[in-house]
């Protein structure tokens, strides 16, 4: 049989039960959270892709003009003692022969006693022993197996016995980096040794960072080097 409610009971069931309105009161903030978190989400995905494809686009119009010479000799100046010049690029030959080989002690002895090394990350070294001791570990962990790359960019004699050097390069295993792919400017300082041989007294590596130097040249084109405009 079917029961009859009482009114009593029927004015009970309508109070427990909500009202379409009541319904759509408590769903409809729920609603819009939702898509005001959709509409968050895809806006700070559409921004991120646009920022990555903004720093590949930059990344990839940053390339050098001027990427250096194949060879030491050929930035060695027309009017320097070309004994000198090549003395000079002995030097350079011989520390990346050393790095290739992994020897810490034969990469050291192309530093003067007292020269100096600072690395892009910002480590300075102090002294032959400290720049020999920091590449034994080197040549051991982070850079075993590896070997330079090297394009020269200038050569220039400060006096008879003072040379400075300036090259774009990179460290690298596998295939050879390209002229493009060298990510580091290097400069050299070097000196004329109490036994007459040319060795380094100063060395400072820097990162070089397309994205920030794209930037620069495009806020201000006059911030370009010569060579590059």
């Amino acid at each position: 049989m079917t029961s009859i409610q009482t009114p009593n009971e029927l004015a009970e069931t309508s109070e427990d039960t909500p009202s379409s309105e009541e319904v759509d009161t408590k769903t409809r903030p729920r609603n819009r959270r939702r898509t005001v978190k959709r509409v968050l989400g895809v806006t700070a995905l559409t921004l991120a892709v646009a920022a990555a494809g903004g720093y590949f686009w930059l990344d990839a119009t940053s390339d050098v003009r001027r990427t250096g010479a194949e060879t030491c000799g050929e930035v060695i100046p027309a009017d320097a003692e070309r004994r000198d010049g090549k003395a000079v690029c002995t030097t350079l030959d011989a520390l990346a022969d050393a790095w290739e080989r992994g020897d810490a002690e034969a990469y050291g002895r192309q530093f003067t006693e007292d020269g100096t090394y600072t690395t892009y990350i910002g480590s300075h070294y102090e002294g032959r022993a400290d720049i020999t001791a920091s590449h034994r570990a080197l040549f051991k962990g982070f850079l075993k197996d590896s070997k330079l790359a090297a394009k020269y960019l200038d050569m220039r004699f400060l006096t008879k016995d003072v040379a400075v050097l300036t090259s774009r390069g990179a460290d690298y295993t596998g295939d050879k980096p390209g002229a493009d792919e060298l990510s580091k400017v290097t400069t050299f300082t070097l000196v004329r040794d109490t036994d007459d041989t040319w060795r380094i007294a100063a060395f400072h590596n820097t990162q070089r960072s397309s994205v920030m130097e794209r930037i620069s040249y495009l806020f201000d084109a006059d911030t370009k080097p010569a060579a590059e405009k």
